[in-house]
């Protein structure tokens, strides 16, 4: 799981990315409102924590960012400010849940955690196209018709279809297969996966549609 932290207070920062990755959490963090907003038009996370209050700018603002980048993700924000129009506020602007500083390390564990799985039980289908992949019964079909994928071509889709409209590197793709298959992956190994996977899912495998290469880039799914 990716979290976007955005908190201008370096020792929170220190603190939080070494308990988060403690807990298997991969961390990016940014201490600007312009940092923030710019990672995430680049990239994809599964979650948000947001300080309120930054020497440049405001969490309110890179909330609004992300509900626009990924309205699915769920954002925390982490506050000194415990008063009640910034709860309401935070809340209002979609924020799952208002954390105040100082805040216990198992606490804020739980509520992330608890975070994430409201949003994977919201977020169960996910459709790209005419192929749809629903997570609760593991089943991918194309214009209604079951697809049957391996194991890995699954986890492949899934991480695709996740981070539909985001650049997905090969780098990533690589560090994904390579925890479901337990080696690592060579280009060569993910060109073959990549062309398997293509030909069970796209019309016409050579031009596709749903998974696109963007040359000297990666790939990109869905708009």
């Amino acid at each position: 799981m990716r979290v976007l932290l955005v908190e201008d207070d370096a020792a929170i920062v220190a603190a939080l990315t070494e308990l988060l990755t403690h807990e298997g959490f991969e961390v990016e963090s940014d201490s600007t409102q312009s940092g923030a907003c710019r990672l995430l038009a680049e990239q994809a996370f599964d979650i948000a924590l947001l300080d309120v209050t930054l020497a440049e700018g405001s969490g309110f603002v890179v909330c609004a960012a992300a509900q626009k980048a990924a309205p699915s993700m769920p954002v925390i924000f982490l506050t000194a400010s415990d008063d009640e129009y910034s709860t309401v506020a935070g809340l209002d602007m979609g924020a799952v849940d208002y954390i105040a500083k100082p805040f216990r390390a198992r606490e804020l564990i739980s509520r992330i955690q608890a975070a994430l799985r409201r949003a994977h039980r919201a977020e169960s289908v996910f459709v790209v196209d005419d192929v749809r992949l629903d997570t609760a019964s593991a089943q991918v079909s194309k214009a209604g018709r079951e697809v049957v994928l391996s194991a890995l071509e699954y986890r492949l889709l899934l991480y695709f279809f996740q981070r539909k409209g985001k650049m997905v590197t090969r780098e990533n793709l690589r560090d994904a297969i390579w925890e479901s298959a337990g080696e690592y992956v060579s280009d060569n190994a993910l060109n073959v996966y990549i062309k398997r996977l293509r030909e069970k899912i796209e019309t016409d495998p050579s031009d596709p549609c749903i998974i696109v290469t963007m040359r000297g880039l990666g790939y990109k799914v869905g708009e």
